[in-house]
């Protein structure tokens, strides 16, 4: 794992596959998505306060597979759009990606996942609410990479975790792997009109300045 320093505030935690994310108020620390189900004792590691909440994005293994087990070792309030929480619990089946056609060979080029443990939510969202950090971090619902695919908007820092809503490889782009590119596309558009000067992504790097025009880029061209 790397750890990268975003913003004083925010830390990147990058892996093999993804990213998580540390954002410190104080002593206290939220933990936006968790990587694969093997890397909770790097994530340990990195935390220098105390965990507070996990805002999980989306379901995918990726995505919180090392949710349980720090949720449980921690204490840690688990968060997540409440169309992801039966997936979470482990009592539905996430429905799988509708694929384009240029994305068949990059999924069968992936590495298998390992398997996300059933993790408790206790705290399901809906598009609006306002979490407890980064002086009030909003939801905003972001349909079609998964049903209940979520972003958060920090406006005070102008900061956006986008989850794999938007993807930022070379340049920033509509993710990839959506359940239903029409509403992947309408949800990036959304995002596009936040005044955000830092995003950072489920995967790829942190843009750190002038975030606001990346993504604005991005839904242009994808509506092309």
């Amino acid at each position: 794992m790397e750890i990268i320093e975003v913003l004083p505030a925010l830390r990147m935690l990058r892996f093999p596959v993804g990213s998580a994310y540390l954002w410190q108020d104080g002593d206290e620390l939220t933990l936006i998505d968790t990587g694969t189900a093997d890397r909770a004792a790097e994530i340990e590691g990195a935390l220098d306060g105390a965990l507070r909440r996990i805002v999980l994005t989306h379901w995918h293994e990726d995505h919180t597979g090392s949710a349980a087990e720090l949720a449980n070792r921690h204490g840690a309030e688990v968060v997540a759009h409440r169309l992801e929480a039966p997936v979470i619990r482990g009592e539905a089946v996430g429905a799988p990606p509708v694929l384009e056609q240029f994305e068949v060979p990059i999924k069968a080029a992936l590495p298998p996942l390992p398997p996300a443990p059933p993790c408790r939510v206790d705290h399901e969202v809906e598009d609006g609410d306002v979490l407890a950090f980064g002086g009030g971090a909003v939801v905003v619902a972001v349909p079609g990479h998964t049903d209940g695919s979520i972003a958060l908007h920090l406006p005070g820092p102008r900061v956006v975790f986008t989850g794999d809503a938007v993807a930022n490889v070379g340049r920033a782009m509509l993710g990839v792997f959506n359940t239903d590119r029409v509403r992947a596309m309408e949800s990036l558009r959304r995002l596009a009109e936040l005044d955000v000067d830092t995003a950072v992504f489920g995967h790829g790097e942190p843009i750190t300045r002038n975030a606001a025009s990346a993504l604005h880029g991005a839904s242009t061209a994808a509506a092309t």
